[in-house]
């Protein structure tokens, strides 16, 4: 299959493009970028992208499946309006992109509280962006919803550092569904959900990642 991947720079998108490119299964890897991709390799196509005007008619927006691990945090975006733009709308133009080519395959990694009309602000923009996608009725859809994400960043979080240090303690008497999400358990949930496609939406949780 030939897999186009959002976000192939970050946590779990680093290592989503690691494992596509081990896969067998998997014969190209489209990773459009806003920079150079630091890897090379055979299989990897990484044309640069400007995310705010998308050559609609590029050909290699062809391709069996495609991979969303693009995110951002309110604190990295600057506004709201920056995240929502990066979070939901960078996203959602990808999706129709690859869907307008002919793509049947979709896999998103969203968050856990994934909802449109959820209190908070973070996840109404991931359950919005759920909510988009269903609406586009790709013949298969993943839905990730990890918790906290668990790796080395090349930029460091300390909110996110210091609730690792404290679930990671409290693993052992936590329910599954809170504990810490390995960027590498997440990474083959999506790898799985793109090379292996069950047909309508499928919801993993963050228990199924622990």
């Amino acid at each position: 299959m030939r897999v186009l991947l959002a976000g192939a720079t970050g946590l779990v998108g680093s290592q989503v493009l690691m494992r596509l490119l081990a896969d067998a299964r998997c014969t190209a890897v489209v990773a459009p970028a806003r920079r150079p991709l630091p890897l090379r390799h055979p299989r990897l196509f990484g044309p640069l992208l400007d995310f705010e005007s998308l050559p609609l008619e590029a050909p290699w927006w062809q391709v069996d499946a495609a991979i969303c691990a693009l995110g951002s945090t309110l604190k990295q975006a600057g506004s709201r309006q920056a995240f929502a733009r990066i979070d939901r709308g960078y996203p959602l133009a990808i999706a129709r992109a690859v869907k307008a080519h002919g793509c049947a395959v979709f896999a998103l990694n969203s968050a856990m509280g994934a909802n449109p009309r959820s209190p908070f602000f973070y996840n109404r923009v991931k359950g919005g962006l759920e909510q988009d996608l269903r609406a586009l009725e790709f013949a298969s859809l993943a839905l990730v919803r990890p918790g906290l994400i668990g790796g080395e960043r090349n930029e460091p979080r300390p909110g996110e550092q210091a609730a690792a240090r404290v679930l990671g303690a409290l693993a052992p008497v936590l329910p599954r569904a809170w504990r810490i999400n390995p960027a590498g358990r997440i990474a083959a949930a999506l790898v799985e959900a793109a090379l292996a496609p069950r047909p309508g939406v499928q919801v993993i949780g963050s228990a199924q990642l622990a």
